[in-house]
């Protein structure tokens, strides 16, 4: 059963993600992309709530700006999406998830050392180039879900 339910366009959307936002750092760094954006869909609390599909996650606006970098500036996330980032999107939807994304609800790309809090959530861990935060303790159970 897959972790949430989605459709083909789902996966041609959330690989065209993938790639956009991490595609330099590889499989694993597009896995853990995708693995954001799969638990935002299943939080349902803090930042993003009432998000009901991997569209409502990818086009979310938060303060007048799109929540990923890649939707507001455009970059290769208008590109086609390729079979190996379909392959990829489609196993963070089934079941992929793992440290430091495992939990993680934010990520970005600091120029630097990893701060150990980003808007007060904790710092889970660093993968290349992108750092990643889950949710404080006890304020998004949804995040811990499969």
């Amino acid at each position: 059963m897959p972790r949430v339910k989605y459709t083909d366009s789902d996966v041609d959307l959330m690989a065209r993600m993938m790639r956009a936002e991490a595609e330099g750092e590889g499989k694993l760094g597009m896995l853990m992309v995708g693995n954001v954006i799969v638990n935002r869909r299943k939080a349902n609390c803090l930042d993003f709530k009432d998000l009901r599909s991997i569209r409502d996650v990818i086009y979310q606006v938060q303060g007048g700006n799109y929540s990923f970098e890649a939707v507001q500036k455009g970059n290769v996330f208008y590109n086609r999406a390729r079979g190996v980032e379909k392959k990829l999107a489609k196993q963070t939807l089934d079941y992929w998830r793992d440290h430091p994304s495992k939990f993680a609800l934010w990520y970005f790309n600091p120029y630097a050392e990893c701060p150990p809090t980003w808007y007060g959530q904790p710092l889970t861990g660093q993968y290349k180039q992108h750092c990643y935060y889950e949710p404080v303790a006890n304020t998004c159970e949804g995040a811990y879900l499969w």
